[in-house]
């Protein structure tokens, strides 16, 4: 009979212990099943120069940032400074996927706020950003040498983000 009173106060403590577990995690810091994994190729017009196409193959050897971005995106604005300070240091190629963008829009907002990309590829259906599992943008991967993705951020990158996470991650990459 006592038992009978215990199973309702399990059954609490086992959801609590759920709860608990899910909002103490960091909503940006999501497991990608990509990570570890070849990035996923795909060939697609450069923003700049349409009649170009670019591939992640054209990097192979090379230590690389994948940044998705778009005009639209609120945070992207509050990356973009990051990425432009980033660009000027030189520490690693970035190239942009501008997701469900524009162009015209896209290559205003580039002239307007600075070019911080080596180049930037229109995904303008965003069939490239589903390959890669984009939840939103912003989102920026770090891809190795053999063109392999060793981390994907989620959120903009703050310089605490960059500094902290990103450029060690770089360094280690690239000895």
């Amino acid at each position: 009979m006592r038992a009978r009173f215990l199973v309702p106060l399990f059954i609490f403590l086992v959801l609590v212990g759920f709860l608990w577990k899910g909002l103490s995690r960091d909503p940006r810091e999501v497991p990608s099943p990509l990570v570890g994994k070849p990035a996923p190729t795909f060939h697609l017009p450069r923003l700049d120069a349409p009649e170009k196409i670019f591939s992640p193959s054209d990097m192979r050897g090379q230590v690389w940032l994948l940044n998705v971005w778009a005009s639209w995106c609120v945070s992207c604005r509050e990356e973009h400074p990051v990425l432009v300070e980033l660009a000027k240091r030189r520490d690693v190629p970035l190239i942009g996927l501008n997701y469900k963008d524009q162009r015209p829009a896209a290559l205003a907002w580039l002239e307007r706020f600075g070019n911080p990309y080596h180049l930037s590829v229109s995904d303008a259906d965003g069939r490239v950003g589903i390959d890669y599992g984009v939840y939103g943008v912003p989102e920026t991967y770090v891809i190795d040498r053999a063109g392999i993705i060793r981390m994907k951020h989620i959120g903009p990158v703050t310089p605490e983000v960059l500094d902290t996470k990103i450029l060690p991650l770089v360094a280690e990459l690239s000895k």
